[in-house]
């Protein structure tokens, strides 16, 4: 059937315009607007790439499923940092070229098509509708999958996308409403798909949260069986790994074995030095941890200079955006605005609410200090 055609107002050129306005302001534009890191890879994950860079995985062809070594750092990493047995509740591992991939995809590689329904919530990244739309399905948004008498009776539903902490927003979804989401889909057959690509990045008002946000693999959500359930995560934000591609998805084997075999086919396969850089990633938690604590403040900082140049800032569940209503009630006005003063962020309308504005803290310290300075003055 091939991929369908798709719309979506998810096109960063419309902020070209604006982009040049912030750039002829003094010292130039501070973007953040797109969410891409600006920080040191680390140096255990440079290691690791440089020592592979002539592996038998670099000459020769990688397992697409993923190194035995990495399919262990994976097991590994979900026991320590998710509190998930992967072996205990059934779920069979895949390595995939970043999450963007994984989640446009998806819906083609779950054979959805004409008269298939998939829910997401209203606003979220714009990724889940494109690949919706590509599969021929249909995109139903609710404000909160949570609210499962929301779309549990909706005929049709295939699949839903849960995505906590969410981008924009950085609402964190709880053990029992992720539980509550998985109950109901299973009850209509539909199949769940959970985007936890921020997990590890929760806040609270003092500081980075001691837990990570909930894992739709925990056994007190999932009771014990992956059974329709296919979570994603990328090291992209937690690691500064956006350009090395990095990402995998665990699940219900009866859902990734085909998708396995469809990836073999087509050569999606992680580079064998890139699968080195992950099992290096995936150990270095010290370096998770100081980068936590780099989002942490450069929130803290936007967030009061927000407030004093008049928004309603608060600080996110977790994730690592700030999700503010536009001053004006419309977001174009907004970015007006902030562009004189230099300051480029996402119009919310790329995200399905054009009262919103979204801004990014993948900048430097420097940068995130000439934002402050700019909206106190």
């Amino acid at each position: 059937m091939g991929f369908q055609t798709f719309s979506s107002p998810y096109d960063w050129s419309r902020i070209d315009r604006y982009r040049r306005i912030a750039s002829a302001v003094p010292g130039g534009v501070a973007d953040l607007s797109v969410g891409s890191p600006v920080d040191t890879v680390p140096d255990s994950v440079q290691d690791a790439l440089a020592r592979s860079a002539d592996g038998k995985d670099a000459h020769g062809y990688p397992a697409t499923i993923g190194s035995p070594v990495l399919r262990q750092a994976l097991k590994d990493w979900f026991r320590s940092e998710r509190g998930v047995d992967l072996d205990s509740c059934g779920a069979s591992l895949l390595p995939t070229v970043g999450s963007k991939e994984a989640v446009s995809l998806m819906a083609s590689l779950l054979h959805l098509g004409e008269g298939d329904v998939v829910v997401q919530p209203a606003v979220s990244y714009p990724t889940y509708a494109i690949g919706t739309q590509l599969s021929g399905a249909r995109v139903v948004t609710v404000d909160d999958p949570a609210d499962v008498e929301s779309w549990v009776s909706i005929p049709g539903v295939r699949a839903i996308w849960v995505n906590s902490p969410s981008n924009p927003t950085g609402a964190v979804l709880d053990a029992e409403d992720l539980a509550a989401i998985v109950r109901a889909a299973r009850s209509i057959g539909a199949v769940v798909l959970s985007d936890e690509c921020y997990a590890l990045l929760t806040w609270t008002p003092g500081g980075p949260a001691g837990e990570p946000a909930p894992c739709i693999l925990d056994p007190e959500v999932c009771q014990g069986s992956a059974d329709g359930l296919i979570c994603l995560y990328s090291l992209s934000k937690q690691s500064n790994m956006a350009g090395y591609r990095s990402a995998f998805m665990a699940g219900d084997p009866n859902l990734l074995g085909p998708m396995t075999t469809y990836r073999k086919q087509i050569g999606m396969i992680i580079s064998g030095p890139v699968q080195a850089a992950m099992v290096a990633a995936l150990a270095d938690r010290q370096e998770v941890r100081i980068q936590r604590d780099r989002y942490f403040r450069r929130l803290s900082i936007l967030v009061d200079a927000l407030r004093s140049f008049g928004y309603q800032a608060t600080m996110p569940q977790g994730g690592l955006y700030l999700w503010v209503r536009s001053r004006g009630g419309d977001c174009w006005e907004d970015m007006e605005t902030l562009a004189s003063l230099g300051i480029l962020p996402s119009p919310g309308e790329f995200y399905g609410d054009s009262s919103h504005l979204r801004l990014s803290t993948t900048v430097s310290d420097a940068v995130m200090d000439q934002v402050a300075d700019r909206l106190g003055s």
